[in-house]
């Protein structure tokens, strides 16, 4: 059984399965006589207090601003490690993924912008479409095996990769709410110890991880999101560092080795759970024609592949990049379509365009799931079919 489990874990894919199991979960609570118990446990009130300071909130807003600061750590290491030394280390190797992403951000933000331009509430959902799901896009990927070229493989996890650094510049400019002056200096105190920290070669990770829970509260009290202290503590964890005896060792690699784990398995899976519980027995089909789900749904499943695709086919027939080894066309337009699954990423912005979770009657985050998995399922189709 020991062996069943780590083969499991080990395959790129489970993490992707488990997402849509949670998902279909939570819609099942959520639709069901377990309604009113799966509410109940969204709203369980979890207090800390350490003398005047006091941080009390429900258990979904400790999962979306606790547990995914987390996950943004995690991106943010891995942020750091290609630029450093992976494959977004040379403008070769950046230039296709790179231009793809712009192509699919910019082209499901007109999309949506396109329906909703005219209303300045439904705006601010713009960025929503804009995001792509690596767990679940590499998961579906990773079930076609040797049909798809590993060149492919490493253009979406490259694309995926800078289409999260977008995500984390779009969060930090458009999504901050009004800022707490004492807080902000908390803050950057906290990000300039940790930057000296960094250049005065510790290496000691618990050094890090204290300074960078301070970053956390502060920047979680002050205004802007506070999942962008992890990002600020993944860039100042250095990539080499040398220990007590000597020897030069990774702290980055460390740390992202360790929380790859809790991430895709215990963090992903419980937003997904508490996010995606969508009551579809109160959304008729004339509130999902509207232009908020609407312009979620098709920059999603039309916005992202027609962006990435469009610009990549643009970028290598002027010669600025060339078609990933081995791959044809088709395939490089099935993996444009997978990056229509924006699942966490894209209801992770969901709840910080639309905090009044009720605002759209839940129809944005139902075009969400349906825009994934329909990108999801035509991506798989084509990819397996092409040659």
């Amino acid at each position: 059984m020991k062996q069943i489990i780590d083969e499991f874990i080990q395959r790129e894919s489970s993490a992707g399965i488990l997402l849509i199991f949670t998902t279909l979960l939570a819609l099942a609570f959520s639709n069901s006589f377990l309604a009113p118990l799966y509410q109940g446990f969204l709203h369980i009130p979890v207090g800390i207090r350490i003398g005047p300071l006091e941080l009390d909130k429900s258990l979904y807003h400790w999962v979306n601003d606790g547990l995914m600061a987390i996950f943004f750590l995690l991106i943010g290491l891995e942020v750091k490690r290609e630029i450093l030394e992976g494959h977004l280390s040379s403008i070769r190797e950046v230039a296709l993924p790179g231009i793809a992403a712009v192509g699919g951000m910019a082209a499901p933000a007109l999309v949506f912008l396109t329906f909703n331009l005219g209303d300045p509430v439904a705006v601010n959902g713009w960025a929503i479409p804009t995001a792509t799901d690596i767990a679940f896009a590499l998961g579906i990927l990773s079930l076609l095996g040797k049909r798809v070229p590993a060149s492919l493989k490493i253009f979406l996890m490259a694309l995926a990769i800078i289409d999260d650094l977008g995500a984390i510049v779009i969060i930090a400019l458009f999504y901050t709410t009004d800022l707490s002056i004492l807080s902000i200096s908390v803050a950057a105190a906290a990000l300039v110890v940790l930057i000296l920290l960094n250049r005065l070669g510790v290496a000691r990770k618990a050094a890090y991880f204290i300074v960078g829970t301070v970053l956390w509260i502060s920047v979680l009290k002050s205004g802007v999101h506070a999942t962008l202290a992890g990002v600020a503590l993944a860039f100042t964890i250095p990539l080499t560092a040398k220990d007590t005896d000597g020897k030069i060792f990774s702290p980055l690699k460390e740390i992202e080795h360790n929380l790859h784990f809790w991430v895709a398995f215990l963090i992903l899976p419980l937003f997904a759970f508490v996010n995606a519980g969508v009551d579809v027995t109160q959304i008729s089909l004339n509130q999902m024609t509207g232009p908020v789900p609407l312009g979620i749904l098709l920059g999603l499943f039309l916005g992202k592949q027609m962006g990435v695709f469009g610009l990549s086919w643009i970028a290598i027939k002027l010669g600025l990049a060339k078609l990933p080894e081995g791959s044809s066309w088709l395939q490089l337009y099935g993996v444009s379509v997978l990056t229509g699954i924006g699942f966490t990423m894209s209801l992770f912005i969901t709840s910080l365009a639309f905090s009044d979770d009720s605002l759209f009657q839940f129809t944005d985050r139902l075009a969400i799931l349906l825009g994934s998995f329909a990108s999801g399922i035509l991506g798989y189709l084509v990819l397996r079919n092409a040659r």
